[in-house]
């Protein structure tokens, strides 16, 4: 389902190059569980906008269910994130005049076969599965942080993508509600069989992944 390799990316910071990513290359099974690890600054993040085509390395290539995202322009890698890629965000990104129900729905709606009628229904079937029946028509800034996320994980299975990617996906959600946001990625990985690549400080969540990767100064150790 992904492959990287020998991924390298480079910035440049007050005119001199740096280095954020050296020379990193993985695989991912399609249903597999991959968990990158390792302390603040090693290049996590950059890393995994890199797998989900949200950026493009310096060197290197991302293979994403056999398309080379290194080849393709940014119009093309949004279509593609549109058809097979989920994304959470450690900020949950929610937009704050919609309701939960709404966020849910923008990506049914942006669809090619979007239809307003269905993507109602599977808005409301998706935050029931997550917890939230009751809490549709609720806005961000009603729901608790654990909410949110919830909302935002719904938002990220709204199309059925193959690939799940999140970023630190409990780092702003205290241990209860850490676990249940766990749980409830950890399930549909299982039942979905959907892909799940996601960059956690959590090592209890780190410790379900069937593979973890370790970065540490942008090399994967």
């Amino acid at each position: 389902m992904l492959i990287a390799r020998n991924l390298t990316k480079v910035y440049q910071s007050g005119g001199r190059p740096l280095t954020v990513l050296k020379e990193v290359s993985l695989e991912v099974e399609a249903g597999g569980f991959l968990a990158v690890v390792g302390p603040s600054g090693c290049g996590k993040t950059t890393l995994l906008g890199l797998l989900a085509g949200l950026d493009v390395p310096t060197t290197g290539a991302v293979l994403l269910d056999d398309h080379d995202l290194t080849t393709m322009g940014e119009d093309a890698r949004a279509r593609l994130r549109a058809e097979k890629v989920g994304f959470v965000f450690q900020t949950f990104q929610l937009i704050p005049t919609l309701t939960a129900q709404e966020n849910v729905q923008v990506p049914l709606e942006l669809g090619a076969n979007g239809n307003a009628r269905e993507a109602v229904l599977r808005a409301r079937e998706l935050l029931a599965r997550v917890g939230l029946e009751g809490r549709e028509h609720h806005y961000p800034a009603q729901l608790s942080g654990g909410e949110q996320q919830r909302v935002a994980i719904a938002r990220a299975f709204a199309n059925e993508p193959k690939i799940l990617f999140a970023d630190e996906p409990t780092g702003n959600l205290d241990a209860a509600t850490g676990q249940r946001v766990i749980e409830l990625l950890t399930q549909l990985n299982r039942e979905l069989g959907t892909t799940l690549v996601l960059v956690t400080h959590d090592a209890g969540l780190a410790g379900l992944a069937k593979t973890v990767l370790r970065l540490r100064d942008g090399m994967a150790v």
